[in-house]
């Protein structure tokens, strides 16, 4: 199971940021077909601080700040989701 928050006030560059984040489930998706995944937009600032975004737009799976302040590539938050799955096992 991930879970992938998108924090930011809903710009251009958040939803740039959340498409992204869903085109990268897709594909592992399509490799572990019982990999579920969930996504939640964010846009509260004082939660952004809890994650420690000092820039948005900031990506967090499974409760970690991966990304803040850019656009990472879809293939970059794949490789974030793969290795978020392995060390839950």
């Amino acid at each position: 199971m991930l879970v992938v928050k998108v924090l930011g006030p809903g710009c251009e560059n958040c939803e740039r940021l959340g498409t992204h984040a869903a085109q990268a489930a897709e594909q592992l998706q399509a490799e572990n077909a019982k990999l579920e995944v969930s996504f939640e937009k964010v846009t509260d600032v004082n939660t952004f601080l809890d994650y420690g975004l000092l820039k948005t737009p900031g990506l967090v799976i499974n409760e970690k700040l991966v990304s803040s302040g850019r656009i990472p590539s879809q293939s970059q938050i794949a490789g974030w989701m793969e290795e978020a799955l392995t060390s839950e096992e």
